[in-house]
């Protein structure tokens, strides 16, 4: 086993991946600003509903957060070159997981994947080859790698589409009704909404769905199905490009594809003219087993178990929300909800509902009437505002979830003035489901 993990193979994959992931993270950094991205979610809120233990991450003052994306747009641009990548890399994954920490109000699981994937760029020897490091930092030169490198990318991308595969069998999703809502609203063009609108087209995508995702690392792994599977990988990932507009990630997921070719295939692909040449260094064995045993290794139990924290967490993780984040639960129900905070002063019996339109963007109004993580958050933020008076508050909340009846989240006669949130267990103010 150990031999197999520690067999030198040819670097290129990991080589060709850096350029790519670099050339992406410029473009997502430097896209966010031209969109209005950073200024939407990051510029415009009087503050942030960061992850909580990280309420002390907000955004920068003024145009500071441009500067802050601009800056990793630059980083990018430079982990692509492999200049002094060590530094660049690391400063990147620090920005990103800042970034990723501060913000819920838009989250997305390949946020969650580029800061994983960018802290294990950290550790790799992904510029020994193609980069300016070599060329002009007199960096040694190397055209091998430890295999497990290999598997670490091939594990990791099956962890995603496992688990994204796992949270789909559930009626909304076998039934056809998410996909249904989801097509529907992603356009606005009669002809295909005539077609998503079809229930044997709809259902194709919904099955079609859980098979991509439950099959699509072991087609990727035989010689035989290979390509059929990067076929599709192409076709089911342009197509998620297209109607739902998620950014770099369809791409992005296509570079993993490099992992699971044999070694030399990217090296005769992508830099034909750049042999091996067997008077070239080999990756120094014992810095890549500390490396393996003392990072990589707990870093995969981790991922292999946070997914499943929901299953020992009361209620359904669909409506409770608890257990839903960093677990590759993609793409899988629509949400909405009504809130009201009602406040009561104790000493005089005075009560009055907060207003909480004036503090928060749309965008994070839809997320507080329907998430509660966010609305423990806001009720600390009223808490705050009201520290020199003895307050109560509850909070009215009920969500719909993929356009069903709208069924109670919050505990209205609970006190959220008194409420503590627990991460890895049930809170009692949340009502289950």
């Amino acid at each position: 086993m150990a031999a197999a993990l520690f067999k030198p193979v040819d670097n290129a994959p990991l080589i060709v991946f850096r350029i790519f992931f670099g050339f992406l993270m410029a473009c997502e950094s430097f896209g966010a600003i031209l969109s209005g991205w950073v200024k939407n979610v990051l510029v415009t809120p009087k503050f942030t509903f960061s992850f909580i233990g990280f309420e002390w991450l907000q955004p920068l003052p003024g145009n500071g957060m441009y500067f802050y994306f601009a800056a990793m747009g630059l980083l990018g641009i430079f982990i692509m070159l492999g200049y002094y990548y060590r530094t660049t890399a690391l400063l990147f994954a620090i920005l990103w997981t800042g970034v990723y920490l501060m913000q819920k109000s838009a989250y997305n699981n390949h946020y969650y994947l580029v800061m994983l994937v960018g802290w294990l760029m950290v550790f790799l020897p992904a510029n020994k080859d193609l980069s300016l490091d070599c060329k002009w930092r007199n960096t040694a030169k190397e055209t091998q790698m430890p295999n497990w490198i290999i598997l670490l990318f091939i594990i990791q991308v099956s962890f995603v589409y496992v688990y994204a595969a796992i949270a789909k069998f559930y009626p909304d999703w076998l039934d056809g009704t998410f996909t249904r809502n989801l097509l529907w609203g992603s356009t606005n063009n009669p002809s295909v909404q005539s077609l998503f609108g079809q229930k044997w087209f709809y259902l194709f995508i919904a099955y079609a769905g859980i098979a991509f995702d439950l099959f699509i690392v072991p087609l990727l792994l035989f010689k035989k199905t290979r390509t059929i599977a990067l076929i599709a990988s192409l076709v089911f990932h342009l197509f998620n490009a297209v109607t739902l507009q998620i950014g770099i990630f369809p791409f992005f997921a296509l570079t993993f594809a490099l992992f699971f070719y044999p070694s030399e295939t990217s090296r005769k692909l992508f830099y034909p003219k750049n042999q091996k040449s067997n008077s070239e260094p080999l990756y120094q064995n014992n810095h890549s087993k500390g490396i393996f045993y003392w990072i990589m290794v707990p870093f995969l139990v981790v991922q292999f178990l946070l997914p499943n924290r929901h299953y020992f967490i009361e209620g359904d993780v669909l409506h409770t929300e608890e257990g839903h984040r960093l677990s590759w639960r993609m793409m899988l129900r629509e949400k909405s909800g009504f809130i009201v905070f009602n406040i009561r002063n104790n000493d005089t019996n005075e009560t009055w509902v907060h207003n909480f339109y004036d503090d928060v963007t749309p965008k994070q109004a839809s997320n507080l009437a329907t998430k509660p993580d966010f609305i423990w958050q806001y009720c600390q933020r009223i808490k705050k505002l009201h520290a020199d008076k003895n307050i109560s508050i509850f909070v009215d909340c009920s969500i719909s979830i993929n356009k069903r009846a709208y069924q109670p989240l919050i505990d209205p006669k609970f006190d959220m003035a008194k409420a503590k949130w627990h991460q890895f267990k049930h809170n009692e103010w949340i009502v289950s489901n």
